[in-house]
């Protein structure tokens, strides 16, 4: 009988496994994908599995497998803060599932696990754009400045290399990196001694570049709508670029589209930090959308749906 360990690509997702195995070591098979890939319990099968461990992965865009699994007599522990829609009621589930908008995945394991390793569920909470919650979980590790800021560029450079249509854009794949972090406790060690954290920081520090001379495809006096061209750097850019505009202008909200090879567009959407609410809201009104209330996104908004999209965003 196998395990599964199931989790989100990006830094909340890493962060909150490996805090998890940290403290409860379990071999398990990783199922895990880019960011945007959160149908991934499908993945998992029906038979020879005795149990499943999901972190960071929206359960409604999963209840389907997710009742498979259960049907099968597999138990499920499942931690996550995005919308969940109708949870099932089953003995082998256990859901720990909270969608405030200063709670992230890494939080909550922080949280069940009474705080062991903190500091990489502060890393995580950076990495979600959570800055006011990463410092208030940071505050009991006395940190000084300069620890705190390598802990932040950590959690960005991790969530960036989560952004990509599919693996091949990634600089690290989601996995290769969950085994990258395993050795480190402290996470200033990872830093100090991984050649992965180098990687990431010049590859962010690189694509981050191109984005400055961008300018808004559509703006009024509350919305930013950028457009990215069908590139590689773009397609890993688009989110932590989404959050760095987020907070350089908190009361503005913005939408990040950029093109697809294959037509249409992937779309990141950033709720103004000031009131982070209704981005979820705004992305679920089409088919491939999701997220949180802070930050969403839509998989494929297709062509025709652009002027329905900023119709939408722009009343949003």
């Amino acid at each position: 009988m196998q395990d599964y360990d199931v989790f989100n690509g990006d830094a909340d997702g890493v962060c909150a496994l490996h805090q998890l195995r940290l403290i409860e070591p379990r071999a398990a098979e990783l199922v895990t994908g880019p960011k945007r890939e959160i149908d991934l319990l499908r993945r998992v099968p029906s038979d020879g599995v005795a149990a499943v461990t999901v972190l960071d992965v929206s359960l409604e865009k999963n209840v389907a497998a997710l009742e498979r699994l259960l049907a099968a007599d597999v138990s499920v522990r499942y931690f996550d803060h995005h919308v969940p829609g109708t949870i099932p009621q089953h003995p082998k589930l256990q859901a720990q599932i909270d969608t405030r908008p200063d709670v992230c995945t890494s939080l909550l394991v922080d949280a069940y696990l009474n705080g062991q390793v903190r500091a990489w569920a502060v890393v995580g909470a950076f990495g979600d754009n959570l800055e006011q919650a990463a410092h208030q979980a940071a505050a009991a590790l006395q940190l000084d400045a300069a620890a705190l800021q390598a802990l932040r560029e950590l959690g960005i450079c991790l969530n960036y290399n989560g952004y990509g249509a599919t693996v091949a854009d990634l600089h690290i794949a989601p996995d290769t990196l969950y085994r990258r972090l395993q050795p480190y406790a402290n996470p200033l060690d990872f830093i100090a001694e991984d050649s992965a954290f180098a990687q990431l920081r010049e590859g962010y520090a690189d694509d981050l570049a191109r984005t400055q001379a961008l300018r808004p495809e559509w703006a009024d006096a509350q919305h930013r709508l950028f457009m990215l061209p069908a590139e590689p750097w773009a397609r890993r850019a688009s989110g932590v670029w989404a959050n760095a505009l987020a907070q350089a202008e908190p009361d503005l909200a913005h939408a990040i589209l950029t093109q697809l090879s294959t037509g249409g567009y992937l779309v990141s959407v950033r709720a103004p930090l000031h009131r982070p609410v209704g981005a979820d809201a705004l992305c679920r009104q089409f088919a491939t959308g999701g997220g949180r209330s802070g930050a969403a996104g839509i998989n494929h908004l297709p062509e025709s749906d652009y002027a329905r999209f900023v119709q939408a965003f722009q009343g949003f």
